[in-house]
């Protein structure tokens, strides 16, 4: 049975190492490469002394941010009264089915959606508000993103949410709570894990965002995405590229750590 097993697992161990360990060990030995192939830490220097980078860095931080905190207060109330329906689950298949669209056909919907003759402005137009700069503007920008990330924030969140035993929002009821004090005291408390986990799926892919930032954005917003994508297939620096690649990993495990669950020891008499 040991050995059964053993030999199952080969296939995961080569996953992990062909495309997550090598990828990662060859981003490390790149960082340390200049352009002329000699070993040098110039690279990490020049990140974190160039206010260019660290401006970057900081913008791709505060776009991330408005998008998790946009899904965020959208996908929670949602999650909430969806796991209240009838047929809750259908509900759920509707909201997450934007995820099967590829993200560039999704992309392209928009550029029509926001454009100057586009649905939108159509509407506002209509309303009498007059058609507004919607495409190639950063207002644009964290409305595309917030839609394509809020199916990653909403699943978790209804699956914590549902999980919640009714009998404990019963119970918080009968002893004379009402309803915005039961979800206070015992749903959000027990749907937090949900939370931490959608903060996770939607902030750290935010970071890295680079062909929205092109294709509705209009390059007006830099991320650390884009930054990489340029070093990489433009300037052909791609010692500063892996640098960046490095700083996006080491980001994204501060973040799961900061997110993740936190075990409590347990007391035994």
């Amino acid at each position: 049975m040991v050995k059964q097993r053993k030999l199952l697992s080969v296939p995961y161990y080569l996953w992990i190492g062909l495309f997550v360990i090598i990828p990662v060990l060859l981003l490390f030995f790149q960082a340390f490469r200049g352009l002329d192939g000699t070993f040098t830490l110039a690279n990490i220097e020049n990140y974190f002394t160039s206010p260019v980078y660290l401006a970057m860095t900081a913008q791709s931080f505060l776009y991330a941010f408005l998008i998790t905190v946009s899904t965020l207060l959208i996908s929670y109330p949602a999650a909430y009264f969806l796991t209240k329906t009838k047929h809750k689950q259908l509900w759920l298949l509707v909201m997450i089915l934007p995820t099967w669209v590829n993200i560039l056909l999704k992309a392209y919907a928009f550029i029509g959606i926001l454009s100057q003759t586009g649905m939108v402005n159509q509407l506002l137009a209509f309303m009498g508000i007059g058609a507004q700069p919607l495409l190639f503007t950063r207002l644009g920008f964290l409305i595309v993103a917030t839609y394509i990330e809020i199916p990653f924030m909403l699943l978790p969140i209804f699956n914590a949410i549902d999980d919640i035993d009714q009998s404990m929002t019963l119970a918080s009821r009968d002893l004379g709570a009402n309803e915005w004090q039961t979800f206070r005291s015992i749903i959000f408390p027990l749907s937090f894990s949900g939370v931490k986990s959608g903060i996770q799926a939607v902030f750290i892919p935010s970071l890295s965002l680079f062909m929205l930032t092109r294709l509705i954005a209009g390059n007006r917003v830099m991320t650390l995405g884009t930054a990489i994508e340029q070093h990489f297939l433009v300037t052909q620096n791609w010692g500063m590229g892996s640098t960046m690649g490095i700083v996006l990993i080491v980001i994204m495990f501060a973040v799961m750590a900061l997110t993740g669950k936190r075990r409590k020891g347990v007391v035994r008499q």
